[in-house]
C-alpha cells in the first residue's frame, strides 16, 4: 500500500496518512480498475473477441468525458514519444547485426574475422 500513500502525499496529504484512509482509497481504486476491466471485457465479448483492445477501454469510460479526454491525450503523447525515439534509433554501435536483427556468425578469412562486413 506504499504507492497509495505516495499518491496521497503527492496530492497534498500528510506524508504518513491514517491507515484507514490508505485502506479506503486502495479499495476504491481497486474496485474502479476491476469494474473498468470487466466493462472492457464485456465490450470485447459483445464484439465477439476474446482479447480486450484499447477501444474496449475507451468504450468502458465513454460516459466520463474528462477521463476519455485524458486517455486520448496520453495516447497522442505516447505516439509522439515513439516517433521521437525513432529519430534516435541508429545503427551506431550495433556491430554484428544485420537489418533483420539477427546476429551474423563470424567468418574467418585471410585478413582476420569479419563481422557484418567490418574487418576486425
Amino acid at each position: 500500500m506504499v504507492p497509495v500513500t505516495l499518491l496521497l502525499h503527492a496530492y497534498g496529504d500528510v506524508s504518513d496518512p491514517l491507515p484507514e484512509t490508505v485502506r479506503v482509497l486502495d479499495e476504491i481504486v481497486t474496485d474502479f480498475i476491476i469494474e473498468t476491466c470487466h466493462k472492457a471485457a464485456q465490450a470485447a465479448s459483445v464484439s465477439k473477441r476474446q482479447k480486450v483492445k484499447l477501444e474496449d477501454f475507451k468504450w468502458a469510460v465513454r460516459g466520463d468525458e474528462r477521463m476519455l479526454g485524458r486517455i486520448r491525450e496520453l495516447l497522442v503523447l505516447d505516439r509522439e514519444m515513439r516517433e521521437a525515439r525513432k529519430g534516435f534509433d541508429t545503427q551506431e554501435g550495433k556491430v554484428g547485426l544485420e537489418r533483420g536483427g539477427r546476429k551474423r556468425k563470424a567468418e574467418d578469412d585471410e585478413e582476420g574475422i569479419r563481422f557484418a562486413g567490418i574487418n576486425v
